[in-house]
Order: structure tokens, then C-alpha cells, then sequence
């Protein structure tokens, strides 16, 4: 959903979507404990900062999440 919101905000997508208007809560509430850790302009590079720092960090523990289940199995 991060991505996703991040790839809607920079090709400039309609905010008054119902479809937008989800994705951007769902960012919003996953990536709440990053949303406004650098307070940078442009808006393109304040979105890409905060949002990619969480999609960053989720990945990563979706990452070595795998490859434990993986070992383990």
C-alpha cells in the first residue's frame, strides 16, 4: 500500500477517489511513525522521504521474516 501511494501521489492521481482516498489511509496509518520524520520540499520529495523510509523498513522485516520461516522449515 506504501508503494502504491507513493506511485499515485508522483503520477498525480485524484485525491477525491474513493480507490485513492483508501490507499492513502492505509499508507497513511502504516507508515504513521514515519509520515513526518523529515519536514523537506517539494511535496513529491516529502512523500517519496517518509513513505519510502517505512516501505524501506517493512520490507527488510519482511525479508529476514522469510528467510527464518524458510530456515526453520
Amino acid at each position: 500500500m506504501i508503494v502504491l501511494w507513493i506511485l499515485l501521489f508522483m503520477l498525480g492521481a485524484n485525491r477525491d477517489n474513493t480507490v485513492v482516498d483508501f490507499v492513502h489511509d492505509a499508507a497513511s496509518w502504516l507508515a504513521s511513525w514515519s509520515r513526518d520524520m523529515f519536514d523537506v520540499s517539494p511535496d513529491w520529495w516529502h512523500v517519496l522521504l517518509n513513505y519510502g523510509i517505512a516501505a524501506v523498513v517493512y520490507a527488510a522485516i519482511g525479508n529476514l521474516a522469510a528467510g527464518a520461516l524458510r530456515r526453520r522449515w
